[in-house]
């Protein structure tokens, strides 16, 4: 069975926040809608200091709280391990953005532009959105399940793969099926001791995350 699961580098997340524009842009999402959020943290003792940044989405856990609390079923695990939310289903009673442990959920309650008037591109991709629902990351399903019909590789195909993961100038994002133990992904986190957040919520979250490499900190602080 397939499980799609994002790996990122933290010692090549340089903090441009590009994966946000970018999955901003290819999903259309308007003002204070945003799926990827790059966390900063400041770690070291001055005058050795150093940022961390943590790029965060929907975890797409393999055991979600989200899809237990949800009393109208419209958030949904699929076979390949993707949680994704039936618009048409979502009632908006919000109990799942309350359920998960990432803060990774969002809620549309008004239809927001960024200029006074709709640019043209406005008006012809938001409407994709409903007003009153729920949104999140669900490492661009539609983009993952096209490219699958086109004979494309998720994780090696531009148009298979989450957009974020192309779209990284430091190439710190990579996109794979966890469940073969022979995928780039799955030897990345065994290699570079993949980690996942908050393990104790005992979520199985499909996003891991590679440790800094010893002395990067030194290095960096260094300069």
């Amino acid at each position: 069975m397939v499980r799609w699961g994002m790996v990122i580098d933290l010692t090549k997340c340089a903090g441009c926040q590009t994966c946000t524009v970018a999955c901003k842009v290819e999903n259309a999402l308007g003002p204070r809608i945003q799926r990827v959020t790059v966390v900063e943290k400041e770690i070291g003792t001055f005058p050795k200091v150093t940022r961390l940044y943590i790029p965060k989405r929907c975890m797409n856990c393999k055991d979600p709280q989200c899809v237990e609390v949800c009393p109208s079923g419209a958030t949904e695990q699929r076979e390949d391990g993707i949680v994704v939310i039936n618009k048409d289903d979502c009632i908006g009673c919000r109990y799942c953005m309350m359920a998960c442990p990432y803060n990774a959920r969002m809620f549309r309650g008004v239809e927001r532009s960024y200029f006074d008037s709709p640019s043209k591109w406005e008006q012809r991709r938001y409407p994709e959105h409903d007003v009153g629902v729920v949104d999140k990351c669900d490492f661009c399903a539609e983009r993952v399940d096209q490219g699958l019909a086109n004979g494309l590789k998720p994780g090696d195909d531009l148009d298979a793969t989450p957009f974020c993961v192309f779209a990284c100038i430091s190439n710190a994002m990579e996109f794979g099926d966890l469940d073969d133990p022979d995928s780039k992904v799955s030897q990345l986190i065994k290699e570079r001791g993949g980690f996942q957040l908050l393990p104790e919520m005992e979520t199985d979250p499909s996003v891991y995350y590679l440790p800094r490499r010893q002395g990067d900190d030194e290095e960096n602080t260094d300069e």
